[in-house]
């Protein structure tokens, strides 16, 4: 045991920003993508969309 006395609300809330960072980084990697990502998937889409409304049959 260490011969100074431990300030425990201190290493409560050191304990309790590290477990928040970790689910915040855990977040980043799952949901964050740039702003440049999110654009390219939406024009992606919207190619996708046009060339399957491009060769969509006329109804007599």
């Amino acid at each position: 045991m260490s011969d100074t006395p431990v300030n425990l609300n201190r290493v409560r809330k050191q304990k309790a920003r590290a477990a928040k960072k970790a689910r915040a980084d855990g977040n980043a990697a799952r949901f964050g993508r740039t702003r440049a990502q999110k654009a390219e998937d939406a024009a992606a889409a919207a190619r996708a969309r046009a060339h399957l409304d491009a060769h969509r049959r006329d109804e007599d």
